[in-house]
């Protein structure tokens, strides 16, 4: 067993590293959904940035089934699109402001904090626009193929390896692993440079 000792892999190459912005952790995988480790960068990608509208949409949908706070909001939306969109604090309370200054929604005290719900004007707006709310997150999940997800898959399975060579990789494995990083980063390259094989029967 190799002994903790400085790492030559400088985990600032890698986002997935890097300390989390909304928990303020050190290092280290997070947990899924799912509950595997999720690695920042290595996860599913974020979505298009959403307009107000759709975090909107999404906020009056949520509320309408229960009151919630503003972070389970947040991992609401995330859990519904597949982690594919993650809303920040920065669009999703100033949302809420809006909401409650026109009254649909208001604050709840509660036990464990401050909650959002509806409102009876707000009850009232989601029934008489249920089509045009819908699920916003459906089609944010729509914007990537099967081919994707699968090298989304790839990727995770390459940051808990990544994971463990920075934890407990000599420095000779560390170097090599840096090294095949490069490797594959510029292979990758490549394969974005070349042009689309023509398909049989093109001429």
């Amino acid at each position: 067993m190799h002994s903790c000792h400085t790492s030559t892999i400088d985990p600032r190459q890698f986002g997935w590293l890097a300390m989390s912005r909304s928990g303020g952790r050190g290092p280290g995988p997070r947990r899924s959904r799912h509950g595997g480790p999720q690695f920042p960068g290595f996860g599913p990608p974020r979505g298009p940035r959403a307009r107000r509208g759709d975090v909107r949409a999404a906020l009056l949908v949520l509320l309408a089934e229960e009151p919630r706070n503003g972070y389970g909001l947040m991992q609401e939306i995330e859990r519904r699109s597949d982690g594919v969109w993650r809303p920040s604090p920065g669009s999703v309370y100033p949302a809420l402001q809006q909401l409650e200054d026109e009254g649909l929604v208001q604050v709840e005290p509660g036990e464990s904090g401050k909650s959002y719900g509806l409102t009876a004007a707000g009850r009232a707006h989601v029934e008489a626009r249920g089509d045009e709310l819908a699920a916003p997150w459906d089609a944010v999940k729509g914007d990537m193929g099967e081919g994707a997800w699968e090298l989304m898959g790839a990727m995770r399975q390459i940051g808990m390896a990544l994971f463990q060579l920075t934890h407990s990789g000599s420095d000779a494995q560390q170097a090599e692993a840096k090294q095949v990083l490069a490797d594959t980063r510029r292979a990758l390259y490549r394969i974005l440079a070349e042009d689309a094989p023509e398909e049989p029967g093109s001429d």
